[in-house]
C-alpha cells in the first residue's frame, strides 16, 4: 500500500452539489477557492436513476472557467454523445466499463476527439477489464458509492480496490490519474489517498460548506 505523497492531491469539486440557481457563480467560486478540476456528473435516468446535465450546460459553463472540465458520463450508450460533450468544452471524458459492449472503442473515440479518456468502475465491478485498456486511458475513476445520487455514504469495501488499481497503474508505467468519487470528505480523504488515489471528487464536502477554500484545503490534508 502506498503512503501519502507530499504532492498535493487534485481536488475536483462536483457541481452536482452546487446551487443550480447560481451555477455560474458557483463554478467561479470553486475556481477562486483553489479547485484543480471541475467535475461534471452527467446522468441519463437510464444507466443511473437521476437525470442531471447535458452538453448545453457544459457549453454554457465553459466560458466562465479556466479549470479543466472532468466530465463523467453516467449514461448508456455513451458513444453517440461523446462528440457533443467534446465540442461543448470537456477536457476529460470518462465512461463506465459497464455502460457499453466496446470499452476500448469508446476510449479510442474520445482520444480521436482530442480529449483525455477515462474509465469508471462501479462498486460491484471487478478491476480485471482495466488491464486491457490501461495502455490508452488517462484516468481511472473508482466509484466509492453507487452512482446516481449525491451525498451518499462511503463504501468501505472499495479501499482494497483502490489499492489494487494503484498497483495496476504503477505496473503500467504510465501517468494515469487515479480518481475516487463518492463519500469523499476530510474523514475519508486520507484513507483514500493512503490506498493510492491522487484525485478526489467531492460534492457536498465542498459545496455544502460556507468556506470553499477551507473545504478544499481540508481534503488535501491542510495543504493548499
Amino acid at each position: 500500500m502506498t503512503t501519502l505523497s507530499d504532492k498535493p492531491v487534485i481536488v475536483a469539486p462536483s457541481i452536482l452539489a452546487a446551487d443550480f440557481s447560481r451555477l455560474g457563480e458557483e463554478v467561479r467560486a470553486v475556481e477562486a477557492a483553489g479547485a484543480d478540476w471541475l467535475h461534471i456528473d452527467v446522468m441519463d435516468g437510464h444507466f443511473v436513476p437521476n437525470i442531471s446535465f447535458g452538453p448545453g450546460v457544459v457549453k454554457s459553463l465553459r466560458p466562465l472557467s479556466r479549470l479543466p472540465f472532468d466530465v463523467h458520463l453516467m449514461i448508456a450508450p455513451a458513444d453517440p454523445y461523446l462528440a457533443a460533450f467534446a465540442e461543448a468544452g470537456a477536457d476529460r471524458i470518462s465512461v463506465h466499463a459497464e455502460a457499453g459492449p466496446h470499452l476500448h472503442r469508446s476510449l479510442q473515440m474520445i482520444h480521436a476527439l482530442g480529449k483525455k479518456a477515462g474509465v469508471v468502475v462501479n462498486p460491484a465491478t471487478p478491476v480485471e477489464p482495466l488491464a486491457w485498456v490501461l495502455d490508452i486511458v488517462d484516468l481511472v475513476l473508482v466509484m466509492t458509492v453507487n452512482p446516481g445520487f449525491g451525498a451518499q455514504s462511503f463504501i468501505e469495501s472499495q479501499l482494497p480496490k483502490i489499492a489494487q488499481v494503484r498497483k495496476m497503474i504503477d505496473a503500467s508505467g504510465r501517468a494515469i490519474a487515479l480518481e475516487v468519487d463518492g463519500g469523499i470528505a476530510p474523514a475519508t480523504a486520507p484513507r483514500v489517498r493512503q490506498a493510492g488515489a491522487d484525485t478526489l471528487v467531492a460534492g457536498t464536502a465542498v459545496f455544502g460548506t460556507p468556506d470553499y477554500a477551507a473545504a478544499i484545503a481540508a481534503l488535501r490534508g491542510g495543504r493548499t
